[in-house]
């Protein structure tokens, strides 16, 4: 009950408060108070803190207060840090301090980091390592970015097949502590190839003298080194698994993926996917207050260009039927209605489609399924829609049979198509292997504007009878 308090207390303290708090004690130079201040709280708290007193303090004073920190809890800090802070860091202390955050730190986050630093950092980093480290070092960052070799970790627990349960239990004591996830063990056999897992509440709970063989999951999941990210962090979610062993191409296991690192995965890939749907490119990792003015322009300009490019189509359509709208005036006055309800029912189907497609709930065998859907939900929305709209057109616009009609009977086609093309586009994109968030918002919109133009001019000839 007392460890229970203890958490909510900590959970329930003024953070902001705690920093402004922090500053001043270094400021006033009280290092003995800042360590103890410090230290009360987790690694992450203590790593935003330091991007806060270095923000406020500047670098030496982060590079002290990091100092001060016990070496076991500096390590796990330096993982939480950024990449610009870790890189300053490394910067500022000495070699012998970055050998000893180097050997203590996980195997993934030191694959992260030497991901992200400049060579002659990670040359200097890596100037103690032995031969054979350095070899697996660079096994792993020679796999593709966005695969699974990027994120696994060797920091896992492997059992040999044959062993008794007394004897995988006391393995798993001699070697947890330095491994990432002790509840889930692989069971390799000859030539280190993955041949089952093991829980272990079913070590625990099985008899001493069984051995693993009679009590593994035979043929578990795992993925290859080179498949990608996405398609992991899928897996996870659908299976619910905390760690994923990861093999090579001939089935012989050389790490796992914890579900942290794909926690990580599944955020970077929901903001890019909403960067894709807003016409932005980059790096998801790109933080806003981070990125320069002239990134920002980089990142958002070729999208406008494209979209003002098809926005001149969409001025073109209207051009061109200059004398239809000049003999009869009100009929510009909906076309903001027409467009601007053809793109958001496009947008909502590409919407919905594309997370079916993050999640696999909708696979491109889905396809047909998908149009038929959206061809009912199209016609249904698209009836309710026109027939709001011909009751406003006659009884409060006072409209002419012809104009309601007009609007109406292109309202309900737009819709209809609307929403099928919204659904059809991310749909075909991920057939031609492209991303399927880049047919959402913009794109969607700008296609249904020249659309719905293009039916209502159609619907104004036909029944109005008035030509271009």
């Amino acid at each position: 009950m007392a460890d229970e308090m203890e958490i909510e207390t900590l959970d329930h303290r003024d953070f902001d408060a705690e920093i402004e708090e922090l500053i001043t004690l270094i400021r006033e130079k009280k290092y003995g108070k800042v360590r103890s201040t410090l230290i009360e709280n987790n690694a992450v708290d203590i790593a935003e803190m330091l991007e806060e007193v270095e923000d406020e303090l500047g670098l030496e004073s982060e590079i002290l207060i990091f100092r001060m920190l016990p070496k076991d809890v500096s390590v796990e800090v330096f993982s939480f840090l950024s990449e610009d802070n870790q890189v300053d860091i490394i910067n500022g202390i000495t070699q012998k301090e970055i050998d000893q955050i180097i050997q203590e730190l996980d195997f993934d986050d030191m694959i992260d980091l030497l991901e992200e630093l400049p060579a002659n950092l990670v040359d200097k980093i890596l100037v103690n390592t032995t031969k054979e480290e350095r070899h697996l070092i660079n096994t792993f960052l020679n796999y593709p970015d966005n695969s699974a070799g990027s994120l696994m970790t060797i920091d896992y627990v492997h059992l040999r097949q044959g062993m008794s349960v007394a004897a995988c239990l006391a393995h798993i004591r001699e070697v947890g502590t330095e491994a990432e996830t002790i509840y889930s063990c692989y069971v390799i056999g000859e030539g280190r190839h993955l041949i089952g897992t093991v829980s272990l509440k079913s070590l625990v709970m099985a008899d001493p003298g069984q051995t693993v063989d009679e009590i593994m999951h035979r043929e578990p999941l795992s993925v290859s080194v080179l498949t990608d990210q996405e398609e992991v962090s899928n897996m996870f979610k659908r299976y619910g698994m905390i760690a994923m062993p990861v093999v090579d191409g001939e089935g012989r296991l050389v790490g796992i993926i914890t579900v942290d690192d794909i926690m990580e995965v599944i955020d970077d890939e929901a903001t890019e996917d909403f960067q894709r749907m807003a016409g932005v490119t980059g790096d998801s990792d790109e933080e806003y207050l981070e990125t320069g003015v002239l990134k920002h322009v980089r990142n958002r300009l070729p999208w406008l260009i494209i979209l003002m490019c098809s926005y001149m189509i969409t001025g073109g359509i209207i051009s061109s039927f200059e004398d239809m709208l000049s003999s009869c005036i009100s009929l510009v006055t909906y076309m903001p209605m027409l467009m601007g309800t053809g793109g958001n029912s496009g947008s909502q189907s590409s919407t919905l489609i594309i997370r079916g497609i993050a999640t696999d709930d909708v696979r491109l065998d889905d396809f047909f399924y998908v149009l038929w859907k959206e061809v009912r939900v199209g016609f249904t929305v698209g009836i309710c829609l026109s027939l709001l709209n011909f009751a406003r057109l006659r009884w409060i616009d006072h409209e002419t049979i012809g104009v309601a009609m007009t609007v109406c009977g292109a309202m309900f086609l737009i819709v209809m198509i609307a929403k099928c093309v919204g659904a059809m586009l991310p749909l075909i994109a991920k057939a031609v292997h492209i991303d399927p968030a880049l047919m959402a918002g913009p794109v969607v919109s700008s296609l249904t504007d020249m659309m719905s133009l293009g039916i209502y001019f159609v619907f104004a000839s036909m029944i109005l009878g008035i030509g271009s």
